[in-house]
């Protein structure tokens, strides 16, 4: 189980994310456009860089939907591999059965 503040800070993050990702978007846009003037592009960047840090997709951590385990998350379900193996066990994943042969 991850702490609470971990997983409060992770949905912070995920809020600034979601806040900032038109702006992000419109300046990765100007820089990655070859029409635009050098000038621009530089002012885009520094304006890019001059966003939170928290306003990048790529500092959003998976966490696991019920405990907030970070690590062994599947993306499908949404939860750790742990969970999702006792789920699985338990039948409450709709489509999973365990193989056997």
């Amino acid at each position: 189980m991850a702490t609470t503040a971990k997983i409060a800070k992770n949905e912070q993050r995920r809020r600034t994310v979601a806040h900032y990702s038109e702006r992000r978007a419109d300046l990765k846009r100007v820089i990655a456009d070859p029409r635009t003037s050098p000038a621009d592009r530089e002012a885009a960047r520094l304006t890019l860089q001059k966003l939170p840090r928290d306003a990048s997709p790529i500092r959003v951590r998976n966490r696991d939907a019920v405990d907030g385990r970070p690590r062994g998350y599947v993306g499908k379900a949404g939860i750790s591999r742990v969970r999702f193996r006792a789920m699985a066990h338990r039948g409450e994943l709709p489509g999973i059965t365990k193989s056997s042969w």
